[in-house]
């Protein structure tokens, strides 16, 4: 997908990939990687200047109509009538479909049955977001595309959701995800793809992308002042016992291992003389693979 500009924008280049039927699907990447437009393209609301798109066996230029009956869309931001009930607001998205589930029913999935006789106006975020997939649902859509969907909330409503797409996980409906947070697409994908720079440069489940760092732990430490100026440069800890990778973020080294109870010790051997300021360890997480792959962290620029 090529933006007109000077000089021109490729936003997608030679993006492949293939959800399953039933999966719910995560697409990771920093903001500008071209997730959006990704997402755009496959939802219809954008026409690409190259490739093929199927949805569902079908395409948006013969069976556009087929389509719009058969996926449900969350967009990163909706707009609703403020002084509509939330009931009419999921009846009236109802109306657009040819079949569809009663409004309810719906309501009573995303936890908004107490609010279905108020105003939109009178919601929380959070609630407008669950509002936001109850639009989405009310259809009863096979594909389900969800566009940063929890940006923005607090922990209590990005939880709520995600048990929503649990459910729709359990009901075999299959989900697309776009998400910057890391522990939501390890908690609730079961494929992942990131993507940089338009292209995927990753794809798998969140196990095997975080074992292909060939350590399933992190350890961090600090010691006075600038390590690579004293004597703790990432560079001399490769050679340690079980330890798989070293890098520096800003005056944090962080150790990639395979078995923390033995590159631990050696580390503090390495380091006697020195003072350790602090050290901690915790699992890989699909950031550590975006950052092993690109340098750069997910929400970076």
């Amino acid at each position: 997908m090529t933006y007109p500009a000077k000089p021109p924008v490729e936003a997608v280049r030679g993006l492949d990939l293939e959800v399953r039927s039933g999966e719910c699907f995560g697409l990771l990447g920093p903001n500008g990687a071209g997730k959006t437009t990704t997402i755009e393209i496959l939802e219809g609301l954008l026409e690409p200047t190259s490739g093929v798109v199927e949805v569902l066996g079908r395409t948006w230029a013969k069976d556009e109509r087929e389509l719009r009956r058969r996926i449900g869309v969350t967009l990163q931001e909706t707009k609703f009538t403020d002084k509509l009930s939330v009931r009419e607001t999921v009846r009236l998205f109802g109306s657009f479909y040819g079949r569809g589930r009663e409004a309810d029913l719906v309501l009573a999935e995303v936890e908004l049955s107490e609010k279905a006789a108020s105003w939109v106006v009178h919601l929380s975020g959070g609630q407008r977001q669950r509002l936001a997939v109850a639009c989405a649902l009310v259809g009863d859509p096979e594909l389900l595309f969800l566009d940063e969907p929890t940006t923005g909330l607090d922990p209590q409503s990005r939880r709520q959701l995600w048990e929503i797409l649990r459910g729709l996980s359990r009901r075999g409906r299959t989900v697309l995800l776009s998400t910057h947070y890391m522990d939501e697409a390890e908690r609730l994908c079961d494929r992942v793809a990131i993507v940089d720079h338009g292209q995927v440069i990753a794809l798998g489940s969140p196990a095997e992308l975080i074992r292909s760092l060939g350590g399933d732990h992190v350890v961090e430490f600090t010691v006075d002042g600038d390590p690579r100026s004293n004597g703790a440069d990432p560079e001399s800890f490769r050679a340690l016992t079980s330890v798989r990778a070293a890098r520096a973020e800003g005056n944090v080294v962080q150790l990639t291992v395979g078995e923390p109870h033995v590159a631990i010790p050696a580390l503090l051997a390495h380091l006697e003389g020195k003072h350790l300021k602090s050290l901690s360890t915790r699992h890989a997480s699909l950031e550590d693979v975006f950052v092993s792959l690109t340098g750069r962290h997910l929400r970076d620029e």
